[in-house]
């Protein structure tokens, strides 16, 4: 029985790309990026005026001119190429092109506007308190060259990477790649997941259910954790305890790119799965990990050397697995790093339950932030934790953890 490092190693190593596929930016959300990205232009491309106020030549303010006539008006997406003389400005909207004879652009609440001409207003009072902001060298003369300009290429200039390597495209990555003139781009295809749960006491969520039997939660649960992801699965079916029937069912869906199955994997004599898996030609790579809820994981190669994983039935197990084997598996086979988990202190002692690793329930909550323990009644209780925003360890080798004890914090998010 190996431990659930040793097990997220094994099943890592295996990761591989599902290939790639060019995709419209309006479907690239959630995706990840498989090509470098490099800018077209310099950004900003002109130098960029970054407040409402008045481009003027710093020279000017060298020389004690305070009152300037205003010569136009720029706005944004305008610009002129005439330059300004000694004494004059242009008003200038945020975002306009500072006009090249222009070297600096006073704030419009730092001046008096009258008609064609503008006067600048005597240095105001610095209104942060003291010390959070260098003061002038001279408080009479409080500019600087270039103040309120963005430089032309002071972001990125044309050809620089601006994203190397696998990169999810979140909110803050579309709207670089819509600046960037980006109308589709290449991503981490998809894999085709097929899932098979079993048992004869589970019964569709819609169907009658019986005083013995369950309802398939697990097909559910499994399903919304990969979507989560963004990956939609590609096949689905249940299979009672018998291995013929399951093995059938099993060999249609061995071309999946990635294969889970729920239940039947521990020691019962109805646990058909590890064996039904083998007869398939599935080489497994581990039986059991050292760890609670999740003890029976089975995990494997298709002769293709596509992933299978084996789940135990009871849903926070089925959780557990998705939330440090598959979910994380996943994102490396797209080139991500797998999440790192958080170092927390837990805000009540927790008890020890088992020699082995224990991952239990938390919410992250609080300044400075803490693990609260999520009560749950073992790992078939239904409620699955629901409050909780992350798995804790309780480690191996150690007793009760006393509160305010650090505990590694794999997040749900």
């Amino acid at each position: 029985m190996i431990d659930i490092q040793q097990a997220r190693e094994m099943v890592f190593s295996q990761a591989r790309s599902f290939g790639r596929e060019e995709v419209p930016l309006e479907q690239a959300f959630g995706r990840v990026l498989s090509e470098t990205i490099s800018a077209d232009r310099d950004y900003p491309p002109f130098p960029r005026a970054t407040m409402d106020g008045y481009a003027l030549r710093y020279a000017d303010l060298e020389s004690g001119i305070r009152r300037f006539r205003v010569a136009g008006v720029i706005y944004a997406g305008g610009r002129t190429e005439v330059s300004i003389k000694a004494g004059e400005c242009y008003k200038i909207m945020t975002g306009g092109a500072v006009p090249p004879s222009a070297d600096i652009v006073i704030r419009r609440e730092n001046v008096e506007e009258g008609g064609d001409f503008m006067t600048l207003l005597p240095a105001p009072a610095d209104p942060l308190p003291s010390g959070l902001l260098p003061a002038p060298p001279d408080p009479s003369f409080p500019w600087r060259p270039l103040q309120n300009i963005a430089g032309q290429g002071e972001d990125l200039t044309a050809g620089q990477v601006v994203i190397e390597g696998a990169c999810r495209c979140e909110p803050a990555v579309i709207g670089l790649l819509a600046t960037l003139g980006r109308t589709a781009v290449t991503v981490e295809r998809m894999p085709r997941v097929g899932l098979l749960t079993t048992g004869n006491e589970v019964v569709p969520v819609g169907a009658p259910v019986g005083p013995v039997e369950i309802r398939n939660s697990n097909r559910w649960l499994l399903e919304a954790a990969l979507r989560k992801g963004g990956v939609t699965p590609a096949a689905y079916a249940h299979v009672p305890d018998e291995p013929e029937i399951m093995r059938a069912q099993l060999e249609s869906m061995l071309a999946s790119d990635l294969l889970i199955l729920c239940g039947g994997v521990s020691a019962g004599d109805a646990d058909h799965v590890p064996s039904v898996l083998e007869s398939a030609g599935v080489r497994r790579l581990f039986h059991k990990i050292a760890m609670r809820p999740g003890k029976p994981t089975w995990c494997g190669l298709t002769p293709s050397g596509r992933m299978v994983f084996a789940l135990p039935g009871n849903p926070f197990s089925t959780f557990v697995n998705m939330t440090l084997l598959i979910q994380p598996f996943l994102q490396v086979c797209f080139g991500l790093r797998p999440p790192e988990p958080l170092g927390l202190p837990l805000s009540a002692e927790r008890k020890k339950r088992s020699p082995m690793d224990e991952f239990f329930p938390v919410s992250i909550l609080g300044k400075p932030a803490q693990a609260h323990a999520v009560h749950l009644n073992g790992s078939g209780d239904i409620r699955l934790g629901r409050e909780a925003n992350a798995l804790a360890l309780h480690p191996a080798g150690y007793g009760n953890l006393p509160a305010g004890s650090l505990v590694s914090c794999y997040s749900f998010a």
